[in-house]
């Protein structure tokens, strides 16, 4: 099985993993929504046993989930790039941070949790404006993100 590759936004962290890759959820809880900046988190099930850092080291930060259950982000501290999460209860296994890796097709969600936490604009309309790029600057002056 051929190598997964990724890391952060600036690339000062790589990472690689050699294993079967695990299933993927989306979490909507408050935690996971602050860590990632958008309304959910993505995160892939690897073993952790075929998981290493390559280049950088990450920070890590933990809490204790409204779970209970402590929990420990791992983070570039140069870009803020969330990379995985790791935890006590779970030591067999990271979790990546989908938006890290090198391809993005290898992601399978399979459930999502915490959904009574899941905000209303989590879900896009399918009415809604689509552009295959980027919109150039079409709408900044009424308040748009570039």
């Amino acid at each position: 099985m051929d190598p997964v590759g990724g890391g952060c936004l600036c690339r000062r962290i790589r990472y690689e993993y050699r294993g079967e890759v695990g299933p993927a959820a989306y979490c909507h809880c408050e935690d996971c929504r602050r860590c990632t900046g958008g309304a959910f988190n993505v995160g892939v099930r690897l073993e952790a046993a075929g998981f290493r850092v390559l280049l950088g080291e990450p920070k890590a930060f933990t809490k204790t989930a409204d779970s209970g259950h402590s929990l420990t982000r791992h983070f570039c501290t140069d870009c803020g790039s969330p990379i995985y999460t790791s935890s006590p209860r779970h030591p067999t296994f990271v979790y990546v941070k989908a938006g890290s890796l090198d391809d993005p097709t290898i992601v399978k969600p399979v459930y999502q949790s915490w959904t009574s936490s899941a905000v209303t604009w989590a879900f896009i309309p399918s009415g809604l404006s689509g552009y295959e790029k980027g919109r150039g600057n079409q709408g900044l002056e009424s308040g748009g993100n570039p």
